[in-house]
C-alpha cells in the first residue's frame, strides 16, 4: 500500500515535527551548512535532537550552528569536517564518530556541473552524490546498529528521471559526458541504494528511505544557468514547476527522519511528504522502475563495495 501522511507539498519542516520529541537522540546531516541542509537541521534540533553538521567549509557550518541555536534554544549543535568527494575526508568523519548515531540524512551534493573526478578518477558526480555518502553510511554503520532504530535518509531528486546507473560506463570513461545524464545517475543510485541497504539492515533496525525534496532555490543550482535549469525542468513535465521555500523542502526529508508516521517503513521514494506511485511519462512526478529494481540495487552496492576498497 502506497504510503500517505496529513502533510503535503506545502508542508514545512517545522510543522512534520511539530508534535515530535527527540530528546536523546543524535543526528547527523550531511551538506548541513546551506540550502535544505540548514532547514533539515534546524528542524531536528528544534525537536530536541543533538545535531552533527557534516561540511567542508567548517567555518560556515559554525555560523550555522550559532544560528540554529539561537533560533531553536538547542545548544546541542557540533560541527565537523567532511568532503564526500574525499574518500580520506569521509573515513576520518566515520572513524572520529564516537557512541550511537540514530539519524543520518545524506543530504549533501552537486548537480549538474562540468567535467570533474575525484582522486580516485571517479566522476565527480557519482563520487560525491553517491560513493561519498554510501562511504559515509557503512562506516557508521556500527553507530547505527548501537542506536537500536536508526533511520538513514538518501536525498534523491526528480533528476532520477534522467538516467538509471549506466554500469558499463559509470565515469564516464568512453561516452561522452552530459552533465544531466551524470547528476541523473547519481540520484538514481541514491534510490538503489536505500533499497538494498533495506533489505540489507532492516533485520538489524536501520531503515533507509529516498527521496525528492522539490524544486528549491539553492547553491546547489550554481552550475546551472537559469534558463538551462527551466529547459530541463520542462522536458520532463510540461508546464513550469512551482518552487518550494527552504523551509518546504526540508518537510519530506525530516519526516523521513523522524516522523512515528515513517515507523517500520524502508527502501521507498518520497515526494512532497508522502509516498511516490510509478512515473508516469509526462510527468515530473513518481518514481522511475529502474530506482527501485532489486537487482540493479544489489549490483550498485557490489560495484560501490569493490570502488570504496580498492
Amino acid at each position: 500500500m502506497t504510503i500517505s501522511t496529513p502533510f503535503a507539498w506545502d508542508s514545512t519542516a517545522s510543522q512534520v515535527l511539530a508534535d515530535v520529541d527527540l530528546s536523546g537522540r543524535r543526528a547527523v546531516v550531511t551538506g548541513g551548512a546551506s540550502g535544505i541542509g540548514v532547514e533539515t537541521a534546524r528542524a531536528l534540533a528544534a525537536a530536541g535532537a543533538e545535531v552533527t553538521l557534516a561540511v567542508r567549509d567548517t567555518a560556515a557550518g559554525e555560523r550555522t550552528a550559532e544560528d540554529i541555536t539561537a533560533t531553536t534554544g538547542n545548544k546541542r549543535l557540533f560541527v565537523a569536517p567532511l568532503d564526500l568527494a574525499d574518500q580520506a575526508s569521509v573515513r576520518a568523519f566515520a572513524g572520529a564518530w564516537d557512541g550511537p548515531l540514530h539519524i543520518l540524512v545524506n543530504n549533501a551534493g552537486v548537480m549538474a556541473r562540468p567535467l570533474g573526478r575525484s582522486p580516485e578518477g571517479w566522476e565527480l558526480q557519482f563520487a560525491t552524490n553517491h560513493l561519498g555518502h554510501f562511504a559515509l553510511t557503512t562506516g557508521l554503520l556500527p553507530a547505527l546498529r548501537a542506536a537500536h532504530g536508526a533511520r538513514v535518509v538518501s536525498v534523491s531528486s526528480s533528476a532520477h528521471l534522467f538516467s538509471a546507473v549506466v554500469f558499463d560506463d559509470i565515469h564516464f570513461e568512453r561516452r561522452e559526458y552530459e552533465p544531466w545524464l551524470a547528476y541523473g545517475q547519481s540520484k538514481t543510485a541514491n534510490v538503489l541504494f536505500a533499497v538494498e541497504a533495506t533489505r540489507r539492515w532492516s533485520g538489524e533496525g536501520i531503515l533507509v528511505n529516498a527521496l525528492h525534496p522539490g524544486s528549491i532555490r539553492t547553491n546547489l543550482q550554481r552550475y546551472v544557468d537559469p534558463a538551462e535549469l527551466q529547459r530541463m525542468r520542462e522536458q520532463t513535465g510540461g508546464a513550469a514547476p512551482r518552487f518550494k521555500s527552504v523551509e518546504q523542502g526540508a518537510a519530506t526529508s525530516v519526516l523521513l527522519a523522524a516522523s512515528p508516521l515513517l515507523e517500520g517503513v524502508g527502501g521507498r521514494y518520497f515526494e512532497d511528504c508522502a509516498e511516490a506511485g510509478p512515473h508516469q511519462p509526462g510527468t515530473r512526478t513518481g518514481v522511475a522502475a529502474h530506482a527501485l529494481d532489486p537487482q540493479a540495487a544489489q549490483r550498485l552496492w557490489d560495484v560501490s563495495v569493490q570502488e570504496v576498497q580498492r
